[in-house]
């Protein structure tokens, strides 16, 4: 595999991904759920699904 190769890969995982994330969380807000995240001091918190893609995606509003 040369490197053209790999990044094209990378690229095509990156964005499989970070649609996946978007459309668990556009799910989970619907249902008014939280979502579990770990803080940089190893603390876990719930925070709503809703607050994460406001702040997430107010800068990118349309869909991917």
């Amino acid at each position: 595999m040369s490197n053209k190769e790999r990044e094209e890969l990378s690229q095509k995982l990156h964005y499989g991904l970070a649609l996946a994330e978007r459309r668990m969380l556009e799910e989970k807000a619907l249902r008014n759920e939280d979502v579990i995240q770990g803080t940089p001091d190893g603390k876990i918190k719930a925070v709503p699904a809703r607050r994460l893609l406001r702040k997430m995606y107010k800068d990118n509003p349309e869909k991917n």
